[in-house]
């Protein structure tokens, strides 16, 4: 309901608009929601415009730059592992994603998104467990290739975990493939080891 109002901060946005991509039900949620919406517009008190409203808002779409061609967005391959929403942010599918290692042969790739949250690409190898830890905020993660489970359950391809304050858990990839995440977090994670909050700081996590 969030994102069919435009409320969601642009991280929890993405997530949200790549699982939709993917989850004929969500979607259909999402109009539902999109149609209330518009039913609650229709019933607004009506607001008289000046004259110039019309002209200045042409004026303003006339003085937007271009968009960037974005070839890659043009339709989601089979063989994609990124759905389109998330490969705009991309640029590409996951031969473009620049990673970074954090340690334990666990990447990372932070997304440049506006708002106080933070989302991230995590690539973790299959049989591996992240740091034990909690949240002091709302986490969203979404699997993209691969799958993990935790305290909360089994996670594979399109599924989303949400995670909050009552959540303290310790995921791992399940084994035989690397387990390919998108995660957006509003605030930082809380972790119990002292290895990972001495990290935490240069990883931005």
């Amino acid at each position: 309901m969030s994102y069919a109002a435009g409320t969601l901060d642009e991280g929890f946005s993405l997530v949200a608009a790549t699982h939709i991509s993917m989850c004929d039900e969500c979607r259909a949620r999402l109009e539902s929601f999109e149609a209330v919406g518009g039913a609650l517009v229709d019933e607004c008190e009506v607001i008289e415009l000046s004259g110039h409203a019309l002209d200045a808002t042409f004026a303003l779409i006339d003085a937007m730059p271009e968009a960037p061609d974005a070839p890659w967005v043009e339709k989601t391959s089979k063989d994609s592992v990124f759905p389109s929403p998330l490969q705009e942010y991309v640029g590409g599918d996951l031969d473009k994603v620049k990673w970074r290692s954090i340690g334990s042969g666990v990447m990372q790739a932070v997304l440049k998104t506006e708002g106080p949250g933070k989302v991230r690409l995590l690539s973790i190898p299959g049989g591996t467990a992240m740091p034990d830890h909690g949240h002091r905020g709302l986490e969203l993660t979404m699997v993209l290739k691969g799958a993990f489970e935790d305290e909360d359950g089994y996670f594979a391809r399109g599924d989303v975990e949400v995670a909050n304050e009552d959540l303290h858990h310790t995921p791992v990839a399940v084994a035989g493939e690397d387990c390919i995440c998108l995660a957006a977090t509003d605030a930082p994670l809380r972790f119990k080891g002292l290895v990972p909050r001495i990290a935490q700081p240069f990883i931005g996590i």
